[in-house]
């Protein structure tokens, strides 16, 4: 089953027009209100951040832990919601402790639905630098919005204009890779299971087995399949010890986009970027990275 992430874009922000979103960054009960949701916190089991009963009259309990951080509750909250939302059913066992990096597809939709929700697009988008990606960019944006840095990251991944992708990895392979719309047009592609790639910084950071954050130059032929070679890009990862978790949000300006070629409904390759015309104004930044 493919996952159709604008579809589960339109549906998260069609559920967010319901709402007023004013003062969601401090409090999330207009969407548990429009979700018709009653919340409760307990003391769950370690790796259990929180699960949904509902009722036969229509409504929803939903149940978070109380052990975990703020972040990854108000995560939770918003991704119960989307399972509610969404009618889809949960599939939480054997998972890392925060948002992204779930197997199930069902799972990787809601984190989607729950993006869309902690940290809404217009919201986002009056507030985010307008600069370079960086370290400090995404723990600001994270801060701002009250959510963990992966999620933030993946969040930036996917709005932001320029070639940039957000890959979710754990036990030494790739589970999912959200792309920005650059790279969709470009028909870039991350394949999900396949083993982090040698010469990523991804994998020289679990390499060294403990917690680090690191920001390299690598070939962007390093991470797409079937890519042009001879083109270099940034890549900014982090690498979580205690579940063997690994991310990375890789982005490089749009003049460092290769001729990808394109086909026709006959399939006869073109090199036809109409689609790309309206992104491809003045970047807000110099381009880093020329061509080897």
């Amino acid at each position: 089953m493919s996952i159709d992430e604008l579809d589960i874009q339109q549906k998260a922000r069609d559920f967010i027009k319901q709402v007023d979103i004013s003062n969601i960054r401090d409090d999330l009960s207009p969407y548990l209100t429009a979700a018709k949701v009653k919340l409760h916190f307990e003391k769950l089991n370690e790796g259990e951040s929180g699960y949904t009963f509902t009722k036969s009259d229509g409504t929803h309990s939903v149940t978070v832990n109380s052990l975990e951080t703020p972040e990854r509750q108000r995560f939770t909250i918003c991704h119960e919601i989307a399972h509610i939302v969404l009618g889809l059913p949960s599939s939480h066992d054997g998972i890392p402790a925060w948002g992204f990096a779930k197997r199930d597809v069902n799972e990787i939709m809601c984190d989607m639905f729950a993006a869309e929700l902690l940290m809404p697009y217009k919201l986002w988008s009056d507030i985010v630098p307008n600069e370079e990606p960086s370290l400090e960019l995404i723990q600001k944006m994270a801060g701002y919005f009250k959510a963990s840095f992966p999620a933030a990251a993946s969040r930036y991944a996917s709005l932001c204009e320029i070639p940039c992708a957000f890959v979710t990895m754990n036990r030494g392979n790739v589970l999912y890779a959200s792309r920005s719309n650059a790279l969709r047009q470009a028909r870039a592609w991350i394949s999900p299971r396949s083993v982090i790639p040698v010469g990523s910084v991804a994998s020289r950071l679990r390499c060294l087995g403990k917690n680090s954050t690191e920001t390299g130059s690598v070939a962007q032929d390093v991470w797409f399949d079937n890519w042009e070679n001879g083109y270099d890009m940034w890549e900014l990862s982090r690498h979580y010890a205690d579940t063997d978790t690994t991310i990375s949000l890789l982005w490089f300006g749009l003049e460092d986009l290769p001729d990808v070629p394109e086909t026709d409904r006959f399939g006869v390759g073109v090199r036809n970027y109409d689609g790309l015309a309206e992104l491809t104004g003045e970047l807000p930044w110099p381009g880093r990275q020329k061509r080897r």
